[in-house]
């Protein structure tokens, strides 16, 4: 399966516009998640919480291994 260098520019492009957009209307979710993502090593335990309005809460959790630290690393260095 090729991929279409113009396809993943062009969805790039769309992602920063997105971040954006999500940024402004939720200022504190991306330093929280970027405080957060520094915390995170092997060992650590991340959990979750949705509450829809008028539904029950979703509640999940994970330990963090070394295997998960190293897809972490990978998704960090596709930042750069």
């Amino acid at each position: 399966m090729a991929i279409n260098p113009m396809k993943m520019l062009k969805m790039k492009e769309m992602m920063q516009e997105r971040m954006q957009v999500f940024n402004a209307q939720h200022p504190r979710m991306i330093p929280f998640m970027n405080a957060a993502g520094q915390a995170v090593m092997e060992g650590t335990v991340i959990e979750i919480k949705v509450t829809a309005p008028g539904e029950r809460d979703l509640v999940t959790n994970m330990r963090v291994t070394a295997e998960d630290m190293e897809t972490l690393r990978m998704i960090r260095e596709m930042r750069e």
